[in-house]
């Protein structure tokens, strides 16, 4: 089985997230989607955040990534604090440095692949050339292709290219592979594996994939709105290898 040895990427630390909560007020009810959230991310490494529908995974992707505040706790990007600041503060951060890749690939249907990746580069301080973006996700060849030409995963793969073509700090993925199948999820993994090694952005991926886990330098298992465990990879898996 092929394996990529894990680094020593735990040294900086990216985020410090410290007792964070989420309530959510639906109607009469309260809903706790996150129950005092202790964790540490560190430059560079490959995270998944693993857990079942409802466990509070893309509520803490998208608390992490500046979408959503939460109800009590801190969150630290860096030395800046993300709890308390204000919406302009929130944007000005998301734009610089987080890039998000969801199930769904929200490209506009009437640009073509390149320049789907240009909008975000054209805001970006410090881009990625467009077609250097789409060539890491192994797009190369069909730049000048609308999306309506393309097949689902490369749909996906556009849209990572778009996510990193503001050369992020951080790629935060939400069920990336969850309207693909195998063979195409592999070929997506493939491509967010490739960033963070090449890139060396920090790259947390949510799923309920039990098997995308073994990609991982480590990974977060999240229960009822906390985390249930930590465990720590000491190889990383080829998505290639991955069986489920």
């Amino acid at each position: 089985m092929s394996t990529t040895k894990r680094g020593e990427k735990r040294t900086k630390v990216l985020f410090r997230a410290t007792g964070v909560t989420k309530v959510y007020q639906m109607g009469e009810v309260e809903v706790h989607a996150l129950r005092g959230v202790d964790l540490e991310l560190y430059a560079g490494e490959f995270v998944v955040i693993l857990g079942a529908s409802g466990s509070g995974k893309s509520t803490l992707l998208n608390i992490l990534g500046g979408l959503d505040v939460p109800t009590g706790g801190t969150v630290v990007f860096r030395d800046h604090r993300l709890t308390g600041a204000d919406e302009d503060q929130l944007t000005e951060y998301r734009r610089e440095h987080v890039g998000f890749v969801f199930q769904f690939y929200n490209l506009i249907s009437s640009l073509t692949a390149l320049e789907n990746v240009a909008l975000v580069a054209d805001i970006a301080q410090n881009a990625l050339a467009p077609r250097e973006a789409l060539r890491l996700v192994g797009l190369g060849e069909r730049c000048d292709h609308y999306p309506a030409q393309l097949s689902g995963g490369e749909q996906q793969r556009v849209a990572i290219a778009r996510a990193i073509g503001k050369r992020p700090d951080v790629l935060l993925c939400d069920e990336p592979t969850g309207a693909l199948d195998v063979r195409t999820g592999v070929v997506v993994l493939e491509a967010i594996s490739r960033i963070n090694q090449e890139l060396g952005t920090l790259t947390a991926v949510i799923t309920h994939n039990a098997a995308i886990a073994a990609m991982a330098d480590r990974v977060i298992h999240l229960s009822d709105g906390q985390i249930s465990n930590i465990d720590t990879n000491d190889v990383r898996v080829q998505a290639k290898e991955l069986v489920w």
